[in-house]
């Protein structure tokens, strides 16, 4: 039988068509279709340049965009703390003299890394993707090879547009049925890492299907493969069909007129064949996933909304040092958990249709006295349909914060950080110790729970509320 005729998941279809070399014993060397970069893991690998004296090897393939260091509040000024301050100042110097693209503060594209890709129509479906950023998986929902690098492999595509890779495993994660009321992607993926750990994905990249998967609009599907990297997979995929077409139409860099017709044809044409096989495949039903909210240090320390928090049977020192630092206790429910504050934002929930969603259900209701809400658009673009469809005066009217756009209180690398011994409702996607600020605590939650926290100042089942 001849390799054309063995049936391919979509994994092998993309990684095989993108081999510049191949030879055994040996990483393959794989072109990279598109590089996005930002301040924190860009400026060593532009230093390394320098020292080889070498070019960008494909400048129009690089797009960056300063994000992870930018105040959220009065951009219009200069950056305040001077680290920040420092590195999105080099990252312009950066640009600059490799003669890239930069989204940068004051620019109407700037935003997240993982969210202008997409809106402007820099992610199509097909593409290799990377970042210096371990969330790059997000651009998979467009069923293309995305995924983190480290400092080092930035420097590589810059100068070569090629990585040297070992081909991962490959585990299909299948999802049927329909979603309860109150329940949405995020608890989706949530509830999968639950149940699979944090390492449950460790050496494969994942790609996610089933019914509950289709039925899902690209900004969903975006939080799910977004997650990807929490239970250690290099990354999530899910295959394009009418959804992702119909987001990409007319997006400003998507191919127009005839090109559009062609690349649409090529676009159908990715998807896992008939009886094409995976290393793993795991099956859920949507039905037995309900509201999420996490209780620990990592984002498998999660449990539907009903449930209470487990007794460890095993890895009892790990839960004990987590419950330790969050506070709580063994067969704690999670409601009625107080909360100081609610993040709504990051790459994973910081798109039009997450402020929609906390919009609509906080229309006409006010925040707890004791909680400070910040919602953090994911772009510009972001922030301006909020605008434009009145968003921000229902959250101004419901004390909603809403600020400009960044990465903000995800990882507090920037003025946003969360005081020790606070607790966090966060639509992010980590609740590690320290990550929202030194000593802060983290519940994950989707953005309609994190809207009922910010409204009842503890944490509840948004079903009852919804009813």
């Amino acid at each position: 039988m001849s390799k054309k005729s063995i049936p391919q998941t979509l994994f092998d279809k993309i990684w095989d068509q993108h081999i510049v070399q191949q030879k055994t014993a040996y990483p393959d060397l794989i072109y990279i279709d598109r590089h996005f970069i930002h301040e924190v893991t860009s400026p060593q690998a532009f230093d390394g340049l320098r020292q080889r004296n070498s070019a960008v090897f494909r400048p129009a393939q690089t797009t960056a965009t300063a994000d992870h260091n930018v105040p959220t509040l009065n951009q219009h000024l200069p950056i305040v703390e001077p680290l920040s301050r420092k590195q999105v100042a080099t990252l312009v110097e950066n640009c600059q003299e490799f003669g890239l693209d930069l989204y940068g503060l004051g620019h109407e594209k700037q935003g997240i890394v993982h969210v202008i890709g997409p809106e402007q129509g820099l992610t199509l479906p097909g593409m290799t993707i990377v970042c210096g950023d371990s969330h790059t998986s997000t651009h998979g929902a467009f069923g293309s090879i995305a995924f983190g690098i480290g400092t080092s492999q930035v420097e590589q595509v810059l100068a070569s547009q090629c990585l040297l890779l070992d081909r991962p495993k490959t585990m299909r994660i299948e999802v049927n049925g329909i979603l309860g009321e109150g329940t949405t992607a995020k608890d989706l993926i949530l509830y999968v890492i639950a149940q699979l750990s944090t390492s449950g994905g460790t050496g494969y990249f994942v790609e996610y299907a089933g019914t509950a998967i289709k039925a899902l609009s690209m900004e969903a599907r975006m939080t799910i493969c977004n997650m990807s990297i929490e239970m250690g997979a290099r990354g999530g995929m899910i295959a394009p069909d009418e959804t992702t077409f119909a987001y990409l139409k007319d997006k400003p860099e998507a191919p127009k007129g005839a090109a559009w017709e062609t690349a649409v044809r090529y676009w159908e044409t990715l998807k896992t064949d008939e009886g094409a096989t995976y290393d793993k495949v795991v099956y859920f039903d949507a039905q037995d996933i309900e509201p999420m909210v996490t209780y620990g240090t990592n984002p498998g320390m999660g449990i539907g909304i009903s449930k209470r928090i487990p007794i460890a049977t095993e890895n009892q020192a790990a839960l004990q040092k987590a419950l330790t630092y969050m506070n709580l206790a063994p067969q704690q429910s999670m409601q009625g958990q107080k909360i100081d504050y609610v993040f709504i934002g990051s790459c994973t929930n910081a798109r039009i249709e997450d402020l929609r969603t906390v919009a609509d259900f906080v229309k006409g209701k006010q925040k707890a006295t004791d909680v400070k809400v910040w919602i953090v658009p994911g772009s510009v673009q972001v922030e301006r349909q909020a605008q434009a469809e009145g968003l921000d005066q229902v959250f101004q009217a419901a004390g909603f914060e809403l600020r400009q756009p960044g990465c903000s209180a995800c990882l507090a690398m920037n003025e946003d950080k969360v005081p020790a011994g606070k607790y966090c409702v966060s639509t992010s996607n980590r609740n590690f110790e320290g990550r929202q600020g030194p000593g802060a605590r983290t519940f994950l939650v989707s953005p309609l729970m994190a809207a009922a926290a910010a409204v009842a100042g503890e944490i509840v089942d948004v079903r009852k509320w919804i009813k």
